[in-house]
């Protein structure tokens, strides 16, 4: 049993529900959503601080970068995404991709980073049958923050409002319960994983995060879990645009070593 009091996975009996299946309508509500967690300020003002520096951060990138905005990777309205350029060119660079909303694409090194809804979109790759397509994925790591794994607590939600996923949808789509049920081993060399969530946010988040930890850990795939102290919801990735930032650290030091 954790801090939060949740136990671990392997610690429920067998047929024991989910803790979140014994929860209230309300108490579910609160669950997920992130910002009624933070203790450092009210919701409403480190929603209005997490968008505001983002739009910050991202004028200065914008300014500062070589960069593509809005390049199209779909045929879809909404298949856009920003590309930033290295100050030199060289095709021994690696290619980090954050999921903000979902994209990614090849590269000579992939890592893959993604932040809440992010962390699921990336987490998806894992399901992915490469053998059908004939090609193993140059993937050399996973940085999953404060991500949601198992859809279906989603679906009872009033986040699902707009979104509208059935059961259906959300067993197809939850990495943690198709990985559960069988497992997928790494295809070629495994790349390390690193699951992370704040101190400061709900027991759902911390228990969906080190229940997938668990679980990649049983399919065979190098995954780690990291709970970073002082953080909620928004500062944990806030804190990126910081150099020692611990996170940052960790992503610079797993890019420029070899997995």
């Amino acid at each position: 049993m954790d801090q939060h009091g949740i136990p671990a996975r392997g610690s429920r009996g067998p047929g024991a529900l989910e803790p979140w299946k014994e929860m209230s309508a309300e108490e579910l509500e609160k669950q997920y959503s992130p910002s009624r967690w933070v203790v450092r300020v009210e919701p409403e003002e480190a929603l209005r601080t997490f968008s505001g520096k983002g739009t910050e951060a991202t004028k200065n990138a914008q300014a500062t970068r070589r960069c593509q905005l809005h390049a199209p990777y779909g045929d879809g309205k909404g298949d856009r995404m920003d590309i930033y350029f290295p100050d030199v060119q060289s095709e021994a660079l690696p290619f980090f991709l954050f999921f903000h909303g979902g994209y990614w694409q090849s590269g000579r090194g992939i890592y893959l980073c993604g932040h809440s809804a992010g962390a699921h979109l990336a987490s998806m790759v894992l399901l992915a049958s490469w053998t059908e397509h004939g090609v193993v994925p140059n993937l050399r790591g996973l940085f999953l923050v404060s991500g949601i794994y198992d859809l279906e607590p989603f679906v009872h939600t009033s986040n699902n409002a707009l979104l509208l996923l059935t059961l259906e949808d959300a067993l197809r789509n939850s990495p943690q319960q198709r990985l559960d049920v069988a497992p997928a081993p790494p295809a070629g060399l495994a790349c390390p994983i690193l699951v992370m969530v704040g101190e400061h946010e709900s027991p759902e988040f911390h228990r969906q995060s080190w229940e997938f930890c668990q679980t990649l850990c049983r399919g065979g795939w190098k995954a780690s879990f990291k709970k970073l102290p002082d953080v909620d919801h928004f500062s944990i990735i806030e804190n990126l645009t910081k150099k020692d930032y611990v996170v940052t650290q960790i992503i610079m030091k797993t890019i420029s070593q070899k997995c």
